[in-house]
């Protein structure tokens, strides 16, 4: 099989807005990432199994090209001194445990230092869904079905029959190929949506940002809270987000700021994103849970620190479709601004159903890390010990902790 990964920017944009915050802030922080296949009956054969670890092995023969770096250079918030970072580093395949255990027939894990971990998510999961759709289908076929699917999606966008507002494609982590990615971006930049409610503005993969003029999208995933708030021993676990965002504005000010709510329950999050927070941050994103009450949770908070929501953005970019998004859109509309992040749904919808793969992390420094969202079912810990632990802090603290003015000027 052909390259899958042919370049080190194709990765979300979020990798490097994080990379770099990591870079100077964290350098010295060391992860362990864990795949999992959420799917019951998927199985990874040995042979796809292989050309994982293949395609892997050369995605750590890549380097940064001068020509990419300078792209990266442009953008407002990259910083001159990451730049010269990503001149010199190179993925190591010594960090890659690659196995067919496991309940899917296929077991990955990466150790080592945070700043290289992270930036192995994204490609390890981009070729694990390209191998097995190429090797368990008849890939031409389910290629077709996307076509079509995608090209039946944009009529309606264009015809009004669906509204997203400002929405980008998310897709990279679980696309059906590199092909399909590429052709869903071309596609829907060159979508005539008139002046009607929809706008294209961009997408996750850095890659095809650069290749189709797109602005890349992204800022923070749940991995800063967890090893920022988690990964120092010290801190307490319930007030991982106060350390997180506090680490991203000394990094990035008033630049780049979108505030993930979710890691451990967009209630304990609020607790933190008080006046300071909330008036850096431009806005917030959901991931999990009831996108309304969410919404309307995030409005009322904005308006009780007497913040116009209006001036604040809520990203949407948990299992969208173009229904769900204009559901979400016409109820928001001229309240917030509403913009969306749609992944597998542009990126592989075909007549077979996509995978629920992840690559999270599972420690930092040492000790376990975990999310609690909205819902159960999207968290992932190897120990049910700490996530009682973490669980009985939140509990704790939303009990007892009526709020710090100091944190609110």
């Amino acid at each position: 099989m052909k390259p899958i990964i042919t370049s080190l920017l194709e990765t979300d944009a979020y990798k490097f807005s994080m990379g770099q915050a990591i870079y100077h802030q964290f350098s010295d922080y060391k992860t362990t990432w864990s795949f999992k296949c959420r799917n019951q009956g998927v199985t990874f054969t040995p042979e796809m199994v292989e050309e994982i670890r293949a395609q892997i092995q050369h995605y750590c023969s890549l380097r940064f090209t001068d020509d990419e770096l300078a792209y990266l250079n442009n953008i407002t918030w990259i910083k001159g001194s990451y730049i010269d970072f990503l001149r010199l580093w190179q993925p190591r395949y010594e960090d890659f445990e690659i196995s067919n255990e496991g309940p899917c027939g296929l077991n990955i894990e990466t150790r080592g230092t945070w700043l290289n971990t992270s930036m192995y998510e994204i490609a390890t999961l981009a070729i694990v869904n390209e191998v097995y759709f190429r090797m368990a289908y008849d890939y031409d076929d389910l290629f077709e079905s996307f076509k079509n699917r995608l090209q039946a999606k944009v009529e309606k966008l264009e015809k009004g029959e669906y509204v997203a507002g400002a929405f980008s494609e998310f897709g990279l982590r679980r696309r059906l190929s590199a092909e399909a990615q590429d052709l869903a971006v071309a596609t829907l930049k060159a979508a005539d949506f008139g002046d009607g409610d929809s706008k294209f503005v961009g997408t996750s993969n850095v890659y095809l940002a650069k290749k189709h003029g797109v602005t890349p999208v992204g800022t923070m995933a749940h991995e800063w809270i967890m090893c920022v708030g988690q990964g120092n021993h010290k801190h307490n676990p319930a007030y991982s987000n106060w350390y997180a965002l506090d680490a991203w504005v000394k990094e990035y000010g008033v630049l780049n700021g979108t505030a993930l709510t979710d890691c451990i329950t967009t209630d304990c999050f609020l607790k933190d994103f008080q006046l300071t927070f909330a008036t850096l941050f431009s806005g917030v994103r959901h991931d999990s849970g009831d996108p309304i009450a969410w919404g309307e949770k995030m409005i009322a908070h904005y308006e009780s620190l007497d913040i116009d929501p209006q001036t604040k953005t809520l990203l949407f970019s948990d299992s969208l479709n173009l229904e769900k998004a204009s559901a979400i859109y016409r109820y928001f509309k001229g309240r917030v601004r509403v913009a969306f992040g749609i992944g597998t749904y542009f990126a592989n919808d075909t007549k077979v159903d996509a995978l629920n793969i992840v690559m999270k992390t599972t420690s930092c420094n040492g000790m376990d890390v975990a999310k609690i969202s909205d819902v159960e079912g999207k968290g992932m810990c190897k120990n049910p010990d700490y996530i009682h632990y973490l669980e009985r802090c939140i509990e704790w603290r939303m009990k007892n902790d009526n709020g710090n003015n100091s944190l609110r000027v």
